[in-house]
């Protein structure tokens, strides 16, 4: 397994980091590689990326969601094993600390590679990048999301269904 830790500070509130993060299928905006997602229901995401000329379609199960505190995943399906969880720390009224954290399974010659020279970790770090740049620039997240998922075994119920909150223009 190969493992990447990517810590990036925003200037929006965390409810506006937190609120953009849920909004899945803008994803490909800002994330090199990430050719589509498709929210399948409140837990359950498709993905088809396509890195270092590979492509990829898997699933990935929402293990565990918060909302402005973290958003915890694993893949389910497909040719991809991977895991990873997003947490979301205030700084002040107006800023944010995101960090990404992603556990993958490199495949193939190709991947082996570009993991042990570190391409993975520049190409999280250029997309919490971009996400920076994509969040300020917008000012204002694009939708948002606000129920709760416990982990399996902890107490609480999932709140609010994907999609309560609409994305301005709908």
């Amino acid at each position: 397994m190969s493992g990447v830790t990517e810590t990036i500070d925003v200037h929006v509130p965390v409810r506006t980091a937190y609120n953009q993060w849920t909004q899945f299928e803008s994803f490909p905006q800002f994330m090199s590689g990430v050719e589509s997602i498709r929210q399948l229901d409140d837990r359950h995401t498709h993905w088809v990326t396509k890195i270092g000329g590979v492509r990829r379609e898997f699933d990935a199960e929402i293990t565990e969601q918060h909302p402005d505190e973290r958003i915890a995943w694993r893949s389910t399906g497909g040719d991809t094993k991977h895991a990873g969880v997003v947490t979301f720390h205030r700084l002040s009224d107006q800023d944010t600390r995101v960090t990404v954290q992603l556990d993958w399974q490199p495949e193939g010659l190709v991947e082996k590679a570009g993991s042990a020279v570190g391409l993975d970790t520049m190409q999280v770090k250029a997309d919490a990048k971009r996400f920076k740049e994509y969040v300020e620039e917008h000012g204002a997240e694009t939708g948002a999301w606000r129920g709760d998922i416990p982990r399996p075994g902890e107490p609480g119920t999932p709140g609010a269904r994907r999609g309560d909150v609409p994305r301005p223009g709908r």
